[in-house]
C-alpha cells in the first residue's frame, strides 16, 4: 500500500488516538508490532497516519491494548473504514489543506458550537460577507483563487441542514462592516432567518455586559461520535489549529458554557440582531 503524502486531519486522528491506546497499554511500538505480526514500520506508519488500517487489524491492536470500551472501538472502525469522497475533494491541490481538514470535520461532526468576537462565523455568512473577507486578505488573492474560497465557504453551509449548531458572537461581530452597508444589511438579516430554525441557535454578546473577560475565547467545538473524538479548531497566527487532548477538550467545553451562560437567549438575541439591521 502507497503511503499517504499528507494525511487529513481527520486521518491523523485516527493515528493519534491508536497511539495513545498504546501509550495506555504500557506497550512499546516493537511490542505491539510483535503482537500483531507485522513491522514496527507499519505500527510507526499506522501511528503518523501515512498508512490506513483495517478493521479486522484495528479491532486486534484494540484487544491487544485491552480497550474495551465497545462504542469508542466502534467510532474508530467508522473512522478507519470511511471511503467518503466529499465535495470538499474538489478543492484539494487548489486550495489549503485546512480549508479542506475543516469542511470534513464539519461534515462528519455530531453538533458544533462556535463563539467568534470579531467575524461572522464562516458557516453563517453570506457571499458577500465572505468575499469581503478574502478580499482584505495580505498578499491579495488573484480573483480566481478569492472566488474558489468564496464558493468553498458558501459550500460549507451544507452542515446547516440538519447539523445541530449553536453561535455565540459578540456585538463587535455584528456591528463591522467588512462590506457596505447593504452587505452588512443582507448578513444581518440572513443571522436573523437562520436562527429562526429548530435546530440553528444564535446568542449574542452585547457591548453593554460587565466584568466579560472572554474576548480570546473564539473558536469551533465539534462534537465526535463520542466525546473522545470531539475536536477544537482555533485560529492560530498563520495556520488552523485542530486540538483533540482530552484535558484540552474539557477546558474549552468549560469555557464554551461560559461564554453561553453570560450571552443573550435565543429570542433576545434575535431581537437584538434586527435592531442592529434597522440601524443601518
Amino acid at each position: 500500500m502507497a503511503l499517504r503524502r499528507e494525511p487529513t486531519a481527520r486521518q491523523m486522528r485516527l493515528a493519534v488516538e491508536l497511539r495513545r491506546l498504546r501509550d495506555a497499554a504500557g506497550l512499546t511500538a516493537r511490542e505491539a508490532a510483535a503482537l500483531l505480526g507485522v513491522s514496527s514500520a507499519q505500527i510507526s506508519q499506522i501511528e503518523s497516519g501515512l498508512t490506513g488500517v483495517s478493521e479486522k487489524r484495528l479491532r486486534r491492536l484494540a484487544a491487544h491494548y485491552v480497550c474495551t470500551d465497545e462504542v469508542f472501538i466502534d467510532a474508530l472502525v467508522a473512522v478507519a473504514t470511511d471511503r467518503t469522497r466529499g465535495w470538499w475533494e474538489e478543492y484539494r491541490g487548489a486550495l489549503p489543506t485546512p480549508f479542506l481538514d475543516l469542511a470534513e470535520l464539519e461534515h462528519h461532526a455530531t453538533s458544533l458550537r462556535e463563539v467568534q468576537f470579531l467575524y461572522i462565523p464562516g458557516s453563517l455568512q453570506t457571499e458577500d460577507y465572505a468575499r469581503a473577507v478574502f478580499s482584505f486578505r495580505v498578499p491579495e488573492l488573484p480573483d480566481d483563487e478569492l472566488e474558489l474560497r468564496v464558493r468553498h465557504r458558501m459550500q460549507r453551509k451544507l452542515i446547516l441542514e440538519n447539523t445541530p449548531y449553536e453561535a455565540v458572537i459578540h456585538e463587535a461581530a455584528l456591528r463591522i462592516n467588512v462590506s457596505d452597508r447593504s452587505a452588512s444589511r443582507a448578513q444581518l438579516s440572513s443571522l436573523v432567518e437562520l436562527s429562526e430554525a429548530d435546530h440553528i441557535t444564535v446568542r449574542v454578546i452585547p457591548f453593554a455586559l460587565e466584568g466579560f473577560a472572554g474576548a480570546a475565547s473564539a473558536m469551533v467545538y465539534a462534537g465526535g461520535a463520542v466525546p473522545e473524538l470531539d475536536t477544537v479548531v482555533r485560529d492560530a497566527p498563520h495556520s488552523t489549529a485542530f486540538i483533540d487532548a482530552e484535558a484540552q477538550l474539557g477546558a474549552f467545553r468549560t469555557l464554551f458554557r461560559k461564554v453561553e451562560s453570560v450571552s443573550l437567549g435565543p429570542e433576545r438575541s434575535r431581537d437584538f440582531i434586527h435592531e442592529l439591521t434597522k440601524e443601518l
